[in-house]
């Protein structure tokens, strides 16, 4: 896909396109064996909504359409990227690495000093990616209680330890 993208802050009426991203984004898992991934609900529509009114919620659209969007919160001192999803179709243009950079750039106006993110550690598009973003390993002793409350809802899910990885990028 060709044409201009437009990175903005997201919109109550983009909600339902968002968890549309998410929903087709999970979809690549399919063809690593993790299809379960796509068994799972996309971000409900009142997190959302409180991720808009908080201007936690950032998206790229294209044609007026969201096609790949980020959540995110303080954690910890940190910003926490929840969520981020990029259409497949998509792919390629470099809207996950634009998305961060604006996270970036508000949570440092913030006053926070890095951001940091949960995810798998072999998926290719997963952590060797935010890896070549920048992102490096958090070592235990660097979880605070919101990123072990984190983990511990990421076990409650089934997500083991040994295949999941937080990373930090300084800002």
């Amino acid at each position: 896909m060709t044409g201009p993208y437009h990175l903005r802050t997201g919109r109550l009426d983009d909600i339902e396109a968002v968890r549309e991203v998410e929903r087709l984004a999970a979809a690549r898992f399919i063809d690593i064996g993790m299809a379960w991934i796509t068994e799972d609900e996309p971000t409900d529509a009142a997190t959302l909504s409180e991720r808009v009114a908080d201007g936690r919620l950032i998206v790229i659209d294209h044609g007026g359409l969201p096609v790949a969007a980020v959540i995110f919160s303080p954690v910890d001192g940190a910003a926490y990227i929840e969520e981020i999803d990029v259409l497949p179709a998509h792919a390629g243009h470099r809207l996950a690495a634009r998305l961060i950079d604006d996270v970036a750039k508000r949570s440092a106006a913030l006053g926070l000093p890095c951001l940091t993110l949960s995810t798998f550690r072999a998926v290719p598009w997963n952590a060797p990616y935010y890896r070549r973003l920048g992102f490096n390993d958090m070592a235990e002793a660097d979880l605070g209680p919101g990123h072990l409350a984190i983990r511990e809802h990421h076990r409650a899910r089934g997500l083991a330890d040994e295949h999941r990885v937080f990373l930090q990028r300084p800002i």
